[in-house]
């Protein structure tokens, strides 16, 4: 079946941003406009139609990154609509892992929040190439310059209006179209209508402000085009074609950054925010060959073409378990076809997968299709062996794509099921929402019997215990949250560990002295072989850096995992009669522990920035409570009537601040937070 849509037309794109930016107000006027719906859902009345989850619709925020495709005049247009709140960041890193373009959403009032910084430096990670929009404009205190300045000073983007405003707040009426000079001015008693009109004929004239941006327009995108620069410096008039073209051109190779302005939830700027995406946003063929390694040599580089004739090849960003059809895979594939009933290679796990059906999905309903082709981003039920981040190839002409990498869990929660009957059932549905939540981990106390769950946040954790109950029905009882301490070193030891043993009449021998010492931050635990090469067989070397690294997973202070330490093999005796793999292994893992135990271990915590928002009157109460959680404040910032408090926050003093900020403020201030890295825990009385 040939694809009904060229390569070319295509727009994988996701919405990003700081939550209650207006995502999932955006995402559900674009399907209304589409014509995907016939009448637009509400975040706030619980009816939006990519907040599917009974969860996402009490709270009125969105959880799961829903997946959406829909129809703009001849181009094809997936959506994937991201979470913004901190907890969920991993939804959004997967995500952009897949696709070629974003939409950056930033309120006209609050401008770029600190959870817009996290994801614009997640796209930064991935090279996506991204448009900003500014919702919102209809809102007291909108402010449509203000928020490039601090995409310039937060994000160190280069903004440029496509687009400028007509009025604001109360009086935002349009926006101007600096790159054909016309102005859009909405209409109809929802604004659902939009007529196109002369620069003159709007009220109070806009011709030459609209002269004067498009001239900045003009000068930042001739930095990166020489055809249009020539133009420029003649003096000649540039086409609205040439420009529009120069942008998109700059946009794709991460130069420039086309702004636009409207308000989603009055219906304004959403059809010219779906021709920025058409003009400015890649399209497979744009993105160009994916990257990967040769699976029989991980060291060389391969690559994949954007064709459909290409050997297939698919990345799985998503497994999510569904009511109807059971545990569904969402893969992006980058190259080649797919069809109903052709097996395909996990190369992570070396395992083939058979495709029983291809799906369309929208949000959580679904199209069946006989064949999907580069550039599509599909689901696949029943997939035994994929996990987020596999690779599905074709077997005959293997490749190993990039994997995604995820924050580590930070808090801990001891979990039961209510009743006994359920236990087996409770671990279970932990396997598949673990299987669904790569930040989601949980074990077994090896002391206490309890079941311990992990994760970035007492809302994660809130939600998947919920979803227990709910989606899984086994009712849950969870411990209070607990903090995910680390452990590191701050000196350097040396030990020796040996393992001598005789079984049956054959002796295993093993003996090394390891160095343990501090690390960087943020590098784990690395291990490296001073030995010289016939020193130690490869084999016997590998041995010990797992005995080293297992044993490591236990620190000496309190028994949690240690953190960027240094692991340096510097001697080892070797009796080729004797040796082992096991006998290597357990006597790394002598040394290892005993060096630890030498080597000044101390415990580490997980830091914190927070953003307090606070009228100005409350300042002075929410640095003194701040102090009192032995936080650091780093920085006190004006945002019109409000001030920004950021300090550095230990996770520990976190829990239940919501509730303090609120008394403190009287209800007026609110906070954001997210990780920043692990220090050295300080002993409080």
């Amino acid at each position: 079946m040939p694809r009904t849509v060229e390569i070319d037309h295509i727009r994988n794109i996701g919405i990003m941003a700081h939550i209650d930016a207006g995502k999932t107000t955006t995402t559900e006027r674009i399907l209304f406009y589409t014509g995907v719906l016939h009448k637009m859902g509400e975040v706030h009345e619980g009816t939006a139609y990519t907040d599917y989850m009974e969860q996402e619709r009490e709270r009125g925020i969105t959880i799961t990154s829903a997946a959406v495709t829909c129809h703009w005049h001849e181009y094809t247009i997936n959506i994937i609509d991201t979470p913004g709140h901190v907890d969920f960041t991993a939804e959004v890193q997967r995500s952009l892992r897949v696709l070629d373009g974003a939409i950056a959403l930033f309120c006209a009032v609050a401008g770029v929040e600190p959870q817009s910084e996290t994801v614009w430096h997640q796209a930064n990670q991935y090279h996506v190439p991204r448009i900003a929009f500014v919702n919102k404009m209809d809102r007291i205190g909108a402010n449509f310059w203000r928020v490039l300045e601090m995409m310039r000073n937060r994000l160190g983007a280069r903004p440029v209006a496509v687009q400028i405003p007509i009025g604001a707040e109360d009086r935002f009426q349009g926006a101007v179209d600096l790159l054909e000079m016309k102005a859009v001015v909405f209409d109809g008693p929802d604004s659902e209508k939009y007529k196109v009109i002369e620069l003159e004929q709007v009220e109070g004239g806009m011709r030459q402000e609209a002269e004067a941006k498009r001239q900045v327009l003009i000068e930042a995108v001739a930095e990166y085009d020489d055809a249009l620069l020539e133009h420029y410096l003649a003096g000649e008039h540039i086409p609205a074609d040439m420009l529009r073209k120069a942008v998109r051109s700059a946009t794709l190779h991460l130069k420039l950054t086309p702004v636009l302005c409207g308000s989603a939830f009055k219906n304004k700027g959403v059809q010219q925010l779906l021709d920025g995406v058409v003009d400015y946003l890649p399209s497979p063929l744009d993105a160009g060959f994916v990257h990967g390694h040769d699976v029989k040599n991980p060291e060389r580089d391969d690559t994949r073409p954007p064709k459909d004739e290409a050997p297939f090849a698919a990345l799985a960003f998503k497994v999510i378990t569904d009511s109807f059809v059971g545990r569904l895979t969402f893969i992006r594939i980058y190259s080649g076809h797919l069809r109903v009933g052709e097996q395909v290679l996990n190369v992570g796990n070396d395992k083939k997968e058979r495709v029983g059906k291809i799906l369309r999905m929208s949000a959580n309903k679904r199209e069946e299709l006989a064949e999907a082709f580069a550039g599509d981003i599909v689901a696949i039920p029943a997939l035994r062996f994929t996990r987020t981040g596999d690779t599905l190839c074709d077997a005959r002409q293997p490749i190993l794509l990039e994997n995604i990498h995820f924050a580590e869990p930070v808090i801990n929660q001891s979990i039961e099921a209510r009743t006994l009957a359920d236990q087996d059932k409770l671990t279970e549905s932990l396997h598949r929402l673990s299987e669904e939540d790569p930040t989601f981990r949980f074990h077994t106390d090896a002391e206490t019997g309890q079941t311990i769950i992990s994760g970035v946040g007492e809302l994660h954790l809130e939600i998947l215990a919920d979803r227990l109950k709910r989606e899984f029905g086994v009712p849950v009882k969870v411990g209070k949250p607990q903090v995910a301490y680390r452990e590191t070193v701050s000196s350097t030891a040396r030990a020796q560990g040996e393992f001598t043993r005789s079984n049956a009449g054959k002796n295993q021998f093993g003996q090394v002295t390891l160095e343990v010492g501090p690390n960087e931050s943020g590098k784990g635990v690395e291990f490296s072989n001073e030995l010289a090469p016939d020193a130690l067989p490869e084999p016997y070397v590998q041995s010990v850096e797992k005995g080293a690294i297992e044993a490591l997973k236990v620190g000496p202070v309190a028994g949690y995992p240690m953190i960027d330490v240094r692991v340096v093999l510097v001697n080892a005796v070797y009796h080729e009669e004797d040796a082992t793999e096991t006998a290597y292994a357990v006597s790394a893992s002598i040394a290892a522990r005993d060096a630890a135990r030498h080597a000044a271990p101390i415990l580490m915590e997980p830091v914190f920035k927070v953003e307090v928002v606070t009228p100005e009157e409350y300042v002075g109460e929410v640095i003194a409570d701040l102090s009192t959680r032995m936080g650091r404040v780093e920085g006190i910032q004006t945002r019109d009537i409000l001030q920004v408090v950021t300090a550095m926050v230990p996770l520990s003093q976190l829990f239940g601040y919501v509730t303090q900020l609120r008394s403190l403020t009287q209800g007026r201030g609110s906070y954001t937070m997210q990780f920043e890295r692990y220090e050295p825990a300080v002993q409080r009385r």
